[in-house]
């Protein structure tokens, strides 16, 4: 790859990671609700989901996942149903303490985890990102030396910063009236997460 792609490529993911979704959202919820440190077990899930959606992306699995109607469609539907669970139940237990001593670290990796991986959307966008920037003519794991490092270092970037504007939010809203209107503010973006995602296209891949 070479350098003018990689810059290309490293924008791209940078506006790919860094514009606000579900993982965005978790990552400030876990900042405000654990702290830093304890929320960057979120970031590390995030970090592991990436991982695994790169090596599929190269292996071509995401190609033909985007190319099931059928798959995505259910895929997205209970991605869908999922985000909205959790806008309506941050909602209802916005005005309780967060449960910090209740959620262990194994508990915190698995939900963001779970929020990373069940949004299809991110099929596609890992699908163009190799369907862009990957070169036919070169090796792929030779091309995934400089991909998968530059991908994983943007992307920890970008949800460590999350996670630090949601610690520093966790630190200003003493106050339970304010505390309780930006956790319900994370619980209405889940919400409106999930239904743009249930209510987005399918995409269609086109055949060569």
């Amino acid at each position: 790859m070479s350098f003018e792609a990689w810059t290309i490529f490293a924008l791209f993911w940078v506006v790919f990671v860094t514009t606000p979704g579900p993982n965005a959202v978790n990552c400030i919820s876990n900042g405000m609700a654990l702290g830093f440190t304890r929320a960057m077990i979120g970031v590390l899930a995030i970090l592991t989901q990436a991982s695994l959606f790169l090596i599929l992306s190269a292996l071509g699995v995401t190609a033909l996942i985007a190319a099931s109607p059928t798959g995505f469609f259910i895929a997205k539907l209970i991605g869908a149903g999922f985000l909205i669970y959790l806008g309506i139940r941050g909602w209802l237990s916005a005005t309780k303490p967060p449960p910090m001593a209740e959620r262990p670290a194994r508990h915190v990796y698995l939900h963001a985890l779970a929020v990373a991986v069940i949004n299809p959307k991110s099929v596609a966008g890992y699908l163009a990102a190799f369907s862009q920037f990957v070169q036919p003519d070169v090796p792929v794991l030779q091309q995934m030396g400089v991909i998968m490092p530059t991908a994983l270092v943007i992307t920890a970037l970008s949800y460590t910063g999350y996670t630090a504007l949601g610690a520093g939010l966790g630190r200003a809203a003493m106050a339970a009236v304010f505390n309780t209107w930006i956790r319900r503010t994370m619980a209405i973006c889940f919400i409106v997460y999930g239904v743009l995602l249930g209510a987005s296209s399918t995409p269609h891949l086109e055949s060569s």
